[in-house]
């Protein structure tokens, strides 16, 4: 086993290619945190409607939904950088639109839902590209440090984003648009540079069986498809986050700025956490620590819910995001360590489906539940719905909760 393989976080950085990818990721996740505080804020401000801010959820969903077994198929047959390069292109030219609607003062609401369609539609391909590449650029034995790591840089860029953002859309609407513009376009640069240390296997043809290859490997693995339904369900009722619009304008009684670090508060806890387990890695009873990580994730959400302090919201939210990132470490390196190479692209699209689009899926959820309750009931809901998912998913899937080690 080589030294690399052996080495901690400050040798994985020194990898050119690791680090390539998560400077690029970083760009990419800025793009995103700015999106959403820009765009959530644009459309509260224009309509004053909870209902529409959970619209932007779906509307991002609903492409997911279409395009996954598509997604997973392309990104197991094309070189996966490449596939990475278009999306980040399609999400530039996105919000090159979206700038000049706003420096126009022509934006409307059908518009921005369509820009947010479209952005759904590039990240229904980025995410599983994305997911199938690292283990291809991290160095053998590694995974989990580089999982951590590479999600650690990415809450760097979810802590500054978001504040960026806010900061940005109150000198000018246009502003955080055409940010996006300079972070995708760098982005995609620097994913151009990358020379994976393992090549994928490309695969040349598929059949209608292919395509749905990643939903039988999921259903027939019991730790993979307990880990994906946790967090399907969990995140899509501890969706709180898409309220911030109206906890920091008419609870919390804060702007823009202080929406920006509202939506800033979870990453920092997830990046103390990822420092944490990039240098101690979890090596016992990996199954019960997700468990324990979803259940403070939905009780630091009650607490979120019925705060009326900035300070009590942005430590509950801290708190948040240091527990979601032990499930998303352990979830990763499980799910990617479990599926074979020329698999990735198709499973990590269906793990993109069920996980990663139920925040926006969440989203919505969160907002029709808030406009039929208010803005307390359904965040405070949503806290006791994940901690209740948790215990009885410990019960239904015992083969997950017992999962001792990530190998």
């Amino acid at each position: 086993m080589s030294s690399l393989t052996q080495a901690g976080s400050s040798a994985l950085l020194k990898h050119p290619s690791f680090l390539l990818f998560v400077l690029s990721r970083a760009f990419s996740r800025f793009s995103g945190q700015i999106a959403a505080v820009a765009v959530g804020w644009q459309i509260y401000d224009l309509t004053g409607s909870a209902f529409d801010l959970g619209m932007i959820g779906l509307v991002q969903f609903l492409p997911t939904a279409l395009l996954v077994f598509v997604a997973g198929h392309a990104v197991d047959r094309y070189e996966r950088k490449r596939v990475v390069q278009i999306c980040l292109l399609v999400e530039a030219l996105t919000a090159l639109l979206l700038a000049w609607g706003a420096y126009t003062g022509s934006l409307t609401v059908l518009q921005i839902f369509v820009a947010m369609a479209v952005l759904g539609t590039a990240g229904a391909f980025e995410s599983p590209a994305i997911s199938a590449l690292l283990p291809l650029v991290a160095p053998q034995g590694s995974l989990q440090r580089a999982t951590a790591i590479s999600s650690g840089v990415g809450q760097i860029a979810t802590i500054t984003g978001p504040a960026l953002g806010g900061l940005a859309y109150a000198v000018a609407p246009a502003l955080p648009y055409g940010l996006m513009v300079a972070f995708c376009l760098a982005g995609t640069l620097l994913m151009g540079a990358i020379r994976p240390t393992q090549p994928a296997v490309v695969r040349d043809a598929a059949s209608p069986a292919d395509l749905f290859a990643g939903v039988r490997f999921v259903r027939d693995n019991a730790a993979i498809l307990g880990t994906i339904s946790l967090d399907l369900f969990a995140v899509l009722l501890g969706g709180a986050t898409a309220l911030l619009p109206i906890y920091a304008r008419d609870i919390l009684q804060t702007g823009p700025l202080g929406l920006g670090i509202l939506r800033a508060a979870p990453a920092v806890g997830a990046l103390l956490m990822t420092a944490v387990l990039a240098r101690h890695a979890i090596h016992r009873r990996v199954g019960m620590r997700m468990f324990q990580a979803v259940i403070v994730f939905g009780l630091a959400t009650i607490v979120f819910a019925v705060s009326r302090s900035m300070a009590l919201s942005v430590v509950a939210l801290a708190i948040m995001g240091a527990a979601d990132t032990v499930s998303v470490v352990i979830r990763f390196s499980l799910v990617q360590l479990a599926t074979p190479d020329e698999m990735r692209g198709r499973v990590g699209a269906v793990n993109f489906l069920f996980i990663n689009a139920s925040n926006q899926l969440g989203q919505f959820e969160s907002g029709l539940t808030a406009a039929l309750f208010g803005a307390v009931p359904a965040a405070v809901l949503g806290g006791v719905g994940t901690v209740a998912i948790a215990l009885l998913w410990m019960k239904l899937f015992p083969t997950l909760r017992n999962v001792e080690r990530l190998e």
